[in-house]
């Protein structure tokens, strides 16, 4: 289905985590990495087509995850020649979608990159909001950056308080373990892929390193980089 200017509605994913950090997965069997995304059917709206998106390409139903905003517009790229099957050049151009910035209210093992038998991804990892772009295949980088922009406004604020909560946790250790009493435990970190779940021959699993710092755990909110790495 494209418009009268050759472009096939679509619609993007960012999917936050509490941490305000961003899925990114890798796509199938190359070194590429990005968001989640596809195409909207015929009868479809947007959002119902994200819901259907997020399910076949990372497993997750709409009980997982909160709605937080969406683009106003269409945003557009073009794809180039040679990515496009020869029997549609010359009227297809690429890609027009709708973003939206999703934040996961489930668990990181209610992920499923199985969930289809057609998966779109065989490795994921949680990442900080602004991705390295230079990963990400070079025609679509311009929308990814405009995207992610626009809907950095939208990012849950209460990092803030739950990092001086966690401060105000941390000094009362201390003064409990300068008294004598006993040591503070440690949180472990949370498993990335569904229980039973094993990645395709090949794949990798490239979890974010745990860290137990305060401030680490709990993100000032994101600044634009001055440019995307080329």
């Amino acid at each position: 289905m494209l418009d009268r200017d050759g472009f096939r509605p679509n619609v993007g994913i960012i999917l936050l985590n509490q941490k305000n950090q961003v899925f990114w997965g890798k796509r199938i069997r190359t070194h590429s990495w990005q968001f989640p995304q596809g195409g909207i059917d015929r009868g479809e709206t947007p959002e119902q087509a994200m819901f259907r998106e997020l399910h076949e390409e990372v497993g997750l139903q709409p009980m997982h995850v909160r709605v937080v905003a969406r683009t106003r517009d269409w945003l557009r790229y073009e794809v180039p020649d040679r990515y496009i099957r020869r029997d549609a050049r010359g009227h297809y151009k690429g890609q027009k979608q709708i973003w939206y910035l999703l934040q996961l209210v489930g668990h990181d093992w209610d992920l499923n990159l199985r969930a289809t038998n057609h998966p779109e991804f065989d490795a994921w990892r949680w990442n900080d909001y602004w991705v390295p772009l230079d990963v990400v295949v070079e025609f679509k980088r311009g929308v990814y950056e405009m995207a992610l922009t626009e809907l950095a406004r939208f990012l849950p604020r209460h990092e803030q308080r739950n990092r001086y909560l966690r401060s105000g946790m941390r000094s009362r250790e201390g003064a409990e373990l300068h008294a004598g009493g006993a040591a503070p435990f440690h949180r472990a970190g949370s498993l990335l892929l569904s229980p039973g779940v094993e990645l395709p021959p090949g794949a990798s699993f490239d979890p974010n390193p745990q860290c137990e710092d305060a401030s680490a755990l709990a993100p000032l909110p994101p600044t634009k980089p001055s440019a995307p790495t080329a």
